[in-house]
This record gives C-alpha cells, sequence and structure tokens, in this order.
C-alpha cells in the first residue's frame, strides 16, 4: 500500500528531458546565475511572464535571448525609449493604395516570446500598449481585436538603479509578471569564468551555439503536465496564509493580491516537475514565494528608511508561519 503512495501519477520523463536541455543549452554562455536559470524555465513551464531586475551587465538580456533560442518559435524584441509610441509595440492601420482600403500592419508584439528590454523606459501610455496583451493574450487597435498564438510570454528587464529618463512600472502591471527575479553580481570565481571563456573563445558568436530544444507544441504539452499536478488542500491554505499575512503586516502598506495566491501554486507546481515530482512541498512554496510577493508589495515608508527590502519581508512572513507536515 504504502509503495502504491509513492508511485509517480503524473510521467514527468519528457519534461525532465526538455529542462535538462534547456540547462545544457544556457549553461553553455551564462556562468552561474543557477536561481535565474531555474525560474526562468519554471516561468516558461507555468504560463507566466517575468520582471529581470538588476544592474547593467549582469547578462539580463542575454538570458532572455537564450530563453527564446531554445524555443523553435518566434521572438521579437522590443527596445523601450522614452519616445516610443503604442503603435510602435502593437501596430497601425497603413492604407493601401491597392486595395483602397487601411491594412492592419502587425507590430512586435505579435510573436510567441516578447523581449522587452529596459521596460521602465517607456512612458506610461506605451506601458499600457502591453497591460491587454499580458493578461488577455489579446490587443485592441481601432475597435478591432487581435488574439496574440500561444504560447505568449514577455521577457522584460529593468535597471533598478538609474532613474533618471525612466518611468516607475504602475502596481497593476507588476502583478501581471508572475515572477521580479533580481538578477545578482556572478562571484568572484564565476567572474574569473566569464573572463576565461571570452578570451577563448575570441570571435566565436555564443549565441550561435544555442539551438533550439523546444517546439511550440512541447511547451503546450508540458504546460499541461504541470497543471495536472498535485497539491495537497494543507498546502493551498499554506499559500493562502503567507498572501493574507502581507496584507495584515506591519511593515507593509500594501499587501499581495489573491493572483500572487495564485502564481505561487503555478510557480511550485513548475519548481516541482523540474525536480522530477509530481507533487508540490513546502520547499517549492518557499521558493517561489519571494519571486512572486516581491512586486507585488510595498514597504511602509518606516521600513523603507530601516533599509529593509520586500524580499527581507517577505523572509519574516515565511519564517512566522508554521510549515505543514
Amino acid at each position: 500500500m504504502e509503495q502504491e503512495m509513492f508511485n509517480q501519477r503524473t510521467d514527468l520523463t519528457a519534461l525532465s528531458e526538455a529542462v535538462e536541455k534547456i540547462k545544457q543549452s544556457l549553461g553553455k554562455v551564462i556562468v552561474g546565475q543557477k536561481d535565474t536559470i531555474d525560474l526562468l524555465i519554471a516561468g516558461l513551464l507555468a504560463d507566466g511572464h517575468i520582471l529581470l531586475e538588476g544592474v547593467p551587465g549582469v547578462a539580463k538580456t542575454l538570458s532572455a535571448k537564450l530563453v527564446a533560442r531554445c524555443i523553435s518559435a518566434t521572438f521579437s524584441r522590443i527596445q523601450f525609449t522614452p519616445d516610443l509610441m503604442p503603435s510602435d509595440v502593437l501596430g497601425t492601420a497603413v492604407f493601401s493604395p491597392k486595395a483602397a482600403e487601411f491594412q492592419f500592419r502587425r507590430g512586435p508584439i505579435f510573436g510567441n516570446i516578447i523581449l522587452v528590454d529596459e521596460i521602465n523606459r517607456a512612458p506610461a501610455k506605451t506601458q499600457s500598449a502591453l497591460f491587454e496583451a499580458m493578461e488577455e493574450r489579446q490587443i485592441t487597435v481601432d475597435g478591432n481585436t487581435y488574439i496574440l498564438e500561444e504560447p505568449f510570454m514577455v521577457l522584460a528587464t529593468q535597471n533598478p538603479i538609474e532613474q533618471e529618463g525612466t518611468y516607475r512600472l504602475p502596481e497593476a502591471q507588476l502583478d501581471r509578471f508572475l515572477f521580479k527575479i533580481e538578477v545578482k553580481y556572478p562571484t568572484l570565481e564565476e567572474e574569473i569564468t566569464i573572463l576565461e571563456n571570452q578570451h577563448q573563445q575570441k570571435t566565436v558568436d555564443q549565441l550561435a551555439e544555442i539551438t533550439a530544444v523546444l517546439t511550440v507544441d512541447d511547451i503546450k504539452s508540458l504546460r499541461a503536465t504541470i497543471k495536472s499536478l498535485f497539491v495537497e488542500p494543507k498546502l493551498l491554505a499554506y499559500v493562502a496564509q503567507i498572501t493574507h499575512e502581507t496584507r495584515n503586516n506591519k511593515s507593509l502598506y500594501l499587501g499581495a493580491s489573491p493572483r500572487a495566491s495564485l502564481a505561487m501554486i503555478n510557480g511550485a507546481k513548475a519548481i516541482a516537475a523540474m525536480a522530477g515530482r509530481d507533487f508540490v512541498t513546502p520547499d517549492d512554496i518557499v521558493k517561489v514565494a519571494t519571486p512572486v510577493l516581491s512586486h507585488r508589495i510595498m514597504l511602509s515608508p518606516e521600513k523603507e528608511m530601516e533599509g529593509l527590502t520586500a524580499a527581507d519581508i517577505v523572509a519574516q512572513i515565511i519564517k512566522k508561519i508554521e510549515v505543514p507536515r
């Protein structure tokens, strides 16, 4: 009887092989950044958008481009600038003399993997162009609605330090990102390896070494597999407790919404599947709690002055709540 309890309910062989292939491909170029790579893959499998935040030069854009290269899907890159217009993202109607009518010319948002570089450099009007696309997977132009093809994933980057010429993302838009990943500096050993690799490669194109290992149909199949993973009721209650605590924490000015709870469950399912399990554990939830919550909560002014971060408060909340056994 006990043996039957531990039998896998879902076959994760194909998913494990796919994850290993992606990690091997990314490992050819990216040194270190294990947590970043894991969360990028988890976001892809969980059907969520990802915000990469870090100082210039820590491979945010490169990481996003490499993930896109691992999939044989359409890829678009949009460089956000202060003068970027919504039509530059969505597309615009162009008059065709031959047809004697206006025809819609699609913008770069029509793709499977969309890299939005320096997302906080565009004004609110252009930010809003992404809003409907990220949430409803469609856009509306001149009263006409266009459905975006699945899979659809936005990978956005931003620099947290430089404030001149940037616009703070609205809370509602931040809430549309499944994860916010803090991309940190490499360790000394990792940086030495980066220098050695660059020195030895000379003029070799790094991106040319990465080939697609998954198709669009593969992604759809893997996402369906992850949705079927088992989550115990007590773990659902654990996630709800974490989110509820953010709304009643004196250190926070703004707590997380139910969308954060759903994001934690979906992210934890992806992490569990990547580990070869068809069930979620408390550790999976803890691993995704900070990337799910850090951009959805706001610290009180007093705590900000003390130098605390959103990640610090999330860690305190997790420590406070009893882990289900």
